[in-house]
C-alpha cells in the first residue's frame, strides 16, 4: 500500500510535466530574440519585440475580437435556448418527449465533418456566407448541453416548483424565477466548454467565410503558418496570444465545471 501510495502521485507529476512542457517551451520561444528562436536551451535574454509585432503588424486584434463576439454569442445563446429545451424534457410530459430526447442525443454520433457539405448548402440558401450569423447560428445547437442539463433538473426537487404553483407561478415564470437560478453551476460550466470550443473552432469558419475581415483567431495563426513559414517566433508568440483567453475561462470556471460534473446525477 505504501508503495502504491507513493507511485500514483509520482506517475500525476511525471504526466503533469508531459503535459505542461510544451506549453512551456511555447511561452519560452515567444519571449526569445530571433537568433535564438531555434535554440532550445534557456534564453541568454528576453524580449517582446515578438508579441509587439504580432499585435502591432499583423491585425490580430481583429482575428481576437472575432472569436471572441463568436465565442461570447453563441454561449449566451445556447444557454438560454439549451436550458428551456432541456426544462422540457425534463418537466413537461407530452407525447413523443422520450423520443425527441432520443433523437437530440443521436446528434452526438454525427460528426462535423459528415454534415459539413449539407450544412454549408443551407447556410448558402440563407444567405448566411461570410457573416457573423453564419458563423453563429450553426454553432449554437449541441446536444450534449441539453442532456447535461436534462439530468441536472431532474435532479431539483419537485417541492420547489410545487411551491411556486402555489404562488400563482406559470412555466415561464417557475422556468425564469426557480430553475435558472438553481442552475447556475451548471450554465458556468457549460459556459466555459461552449466559449472554448467556439474559441477553438477552426474547420466551420474555414468554410463559411472568406473575407479576411471575419477571419477567427485559429484562421489568423493557421494562416500566419504560410505567410511567416521561416519565422517561427511570431507563430508562437500568436499562439500564446490566442491561447491566452481560453486560460483565463478555464481557470476562472473551472471550479463549478468540476463541482457540476460532480453534482450532475445520471437520473
Amino acid at each position: 500500500m505504501r508503495t502504491r501510495g507513493f507511485l500514483l502521485p509520482a506517475l500525476a507529476h511525471v504526466l503533469a510535466i508531459i503535459a505542461v512542457a510544451p506549453l512551456l517551451w511555447i511561452v519560452i520561444s515567444a519571449l526569445k530574440p530571433v537568433e535564438d528562436v531555434f535554440d532550445f536551451g534557456w534564453p541568454t535574454r528576453w524580449t517582446l519585440d515578438n508579441l509587439q509585432y504580432v499585435l502591432f503588424k499583423i491585425p490580430m486584434p481583429t482575428f481576437l475580437l472575432n472569436s471572441a463576439i463568436v465565442s461570447i454569442v453563441v454561449t449566451v445563446v445556447a444557454l438560454f435556448f439549451h436550458s428551456m429545451a432541456a426544462y422540457a424534457l425534463a418537466r413537461l410530459r407530452f407525447p413523443g418527449r422520450g423520443l425527441i430526447f432520443s433523437g437530440i442525443m443521436s446528434t452526438l454520433l454525427v460528426s462535423l465533418p459528415v454534415i459539413l457539405v449539407p450544412l454549408f448548402l443551407v447556410a448558402k440558401q440563407l444567405g448566411l456566407l461570410d457573416s457573423y450569423a453564419g458563423l453563429i447560428v450553426p454553432s449554437i445547437f449541441h446536444a450534449f448541453g441539453v442532456f447535461l442539463l436534462r439530468q441536472y433538473y431532474l435532479n431539483i426537487p419537485r417541492e420547489l416548483e410545487e411551491a411556486a404553483d402555489l404562488d400563482g407561478c406559470g412555466y415561464w415564470r417557475r422556468y425564469w424565477s426557480v430553475i435558472l437560478p438553481l442552475s447556475r453551476p451548471v450554465l458556468a460550466s457549460l459556459s466555459v466548454l461552449f466559449f472554448l470550443a467556439n474559441w477553438n473552432a477552426f474547420l466551420w469558419p474555414l468554410t463559411i467565410t472568406r473575407n479576411p475581415d471575419l477571419r477567427v483567431i485559429q484562421l489568423g495563426v493557421s494562416g500566419m503558418q504560410g505567410q511567416y513559414a521561416s519565422a517561427w517566433n511570431l507563430i508562437l508568440a500568436a499562439a500564446v496570444i490566442a491561447a491566452i483567453p481560453t486560460v483565463v475561462v478555464f481557470v476562472a470556471g473551472q471550479r463549478r465545471l468540476v463541482d457540476a460534473m460532480k453534482t450532475t446525477g445520471l437520473k
